[in-house]
């Protein structure tokens, strides 16, 4: 189970008792807001792509939008997101649940500026119906991000 590796892998850190399963679906960022009792835009989502034939995870705030423009200026590619059967096999998680944590080797895992407006945020835990409360750094630390990037568009940043 997803869920379980994700769980786990912030244990071991000492992250475990900030995880949160919950009765009901978190599996949007809409859904998630409401079970964390949060804003959209404070939930952490994970967004997957291919690119050079290599799974890519960026991490962004809830209300971002890949801007296409600025992916491509920085992967020098066309932002191609992952099918579901792509990310429960390259990525470990199923829709609704992708997280940077407990993932398959190789995955590279980016964090989007559009974070940094908050200092606490909610990241998936590996299931549809899980959250983790994190500050910026924590979630630096803890997804192996290769870098802070800005690839997203939201209210206010073009």
């Amino acid at each position: 189970m997803a869920f379980d590796k994700a769980k786990e892998y912030l244990v071991e850190r000492g992250y475990g008792d900030r995880v949160m399963e919950f009765d009901v679906s978190s599996a949007t960022v809409e859904l998630a807001a409401v079970a964390v009792g949060t804003e959209p835009e404070k939930i952490a989502k994970s967004l997957t792509f291919m690119v050079e034939g290599e799974p890519v995870m960026i991490i962004c705030a809830g209300d971002a939008k890949i801007a296409n423009s600025k992916y491509k200026g920085f992967f020098h590619t066309k932002a191609k997101m992952l099918t579901p059967e792509e990310v429960s096999t390259l990525i470990g998680h199923e829709i609704g649940g992708v997280c940077p944590f407990g993932i398959n080797d190789g995955v590279k895992v980016y964090l989007d500026e559009s974070l940094k407006r908050f200092d606490t945020i909610y990241p998936a835990c590996g299931s549809g119906n899980s959250a983790v409360r994190l500050n910026n750094d924590e979630l630096e630390k803890l997804s192996g991000s290769l870098a802070w990037l800005d690839v997203c568009k939201y209210e206010g940043h073009e």
